[in-house]
C-alpha cells in the first residue's frame, strides 16, 4: 500500500511533504487534502503520470484533470491569457474553491488529455496542498475516487478506493466541506458556469456581471 503520513503531526507532515514531492518528480501519484475534497495528484508535465492518474480513477482522456497551482504566477505561465475577468476572479476567490477554464499556453509540452486547447486551473485554500505545490510546481489533480464513486473526504476513504496505485497519502484529516469547486469557463466572451459548487452564481456575478448558466 502507499505510504501514509499524518499531517497533524509536524514531523510526519514534514517527512510526508518531502516524500510526496519526490514521488511526484518521479512520475508517481500522491493523494493530498484540498479545501474541497481529497485529490489524486500527478506532475502536470509528465504525460505518463497523468495517464496513470486517469487509469487510477477509471477515466479516459475525454475527461482531462484540472491543474492545481501554488501561486498566481504559476497560473499565469500556463495560460495564453486570463481573459477579461480572470484576474478579478483570482483576486476575489483564490486561494479557494473556484476553478477557471482558460486557453492553455500553446508553447507548453504537456498532455492532460483531450483538452481542446484549454486548461482548468485552481489554487486551493489548504496549507498542505499549497506547501506541496510550492515544492512540485503545477500538478494535475482530480478528486480521489474511482470514477462514479463518491469523492473521498478522508485519506482512509481515498486509500480504500485507490489502494497501491498511490505512492504517498498525505492525511490532512476529514474534509470540512465536500462541496466541489465552482467551475467557470472564461474562454468565450461571456463567462459560463460549467459546474455549480462552493461559490454561488450570485457571488460570481458580483465580480464579472453576467454569468451564463445553461
Amino acid at each position: 500500500m502507499g505510504r501514509r503520513y499524518d499531517c497533524a503531526d509536524a514531523e510526519q507532515k514534514a517527512a510526508g511533504l518531502i516524500d510526496a514531492a519526490s514521488a511526484v518528480r518521479k512520475g508517481e501519484l500522491v493523494v493530498l487534502p484540498t479545501d474541497t475534497v481529497y485529490g489524486i495528484g500527478a506532475d502536470a508535465f509528465t504525460p505518463s503520470a497523468v495517464t496513470a492518474l486517469l487509469d487510477a480513477k477509471g477515466r479516459g482522456r475525454d475527461m482531462p484533470p484540472p491543474v492545481l497551482v501554488g501561486t498566481v504566477r504559476a497560473a499565469n505561465a500556463l495560460v495564453e491569457d486570463l481573459g477579461a475577468y480572470g484576474q478579478d476572479l483570482i483576486d476575489a476567490f483564490w486561494p479557494g474553491p473556484l476553478t477557471i477554464v482558460c486557453k492553455a499556453n500553446r508553447s507548453l509540452s504537456w498532455d492532460l488529455g483531450d483538452t481542446k486547447g484549454t486548461v482548468a486551473l485552481r489554487m486551493p485554500l489548504h496549507p498542505v496542498a499549497l506547501d506541496l505545490l510550492k515544492e512540485t510546481g503545477p500538478m494535475a489533480v482530480s478528486s480521489a475516487n474511482r470514477s462514479g464513486a463518491p469523492a473521498a473526504t478522508t485519506a482512509q476513504n481515498a486509500e480504500e478506493q485507490l489502494g497501491d496505485s498511490i505512492a504517498v497519502y498525505l492525511d490532512g484529516g476529514p474534509c470540512a466541506d465536500d462541496t466541489p469547486s465552482s467551475i467557470l469557463d472564461l474562454t468565450a466572451a461571456v463567462p459560463r458556469l460549467l459546474r455549480k459548487g462552493a461559490i454561488s452564481v450570485e457571488k460570481l456575478r458580483g465580480v464579472v456581471g453576467y454569468v451564463a448558466t445553461d
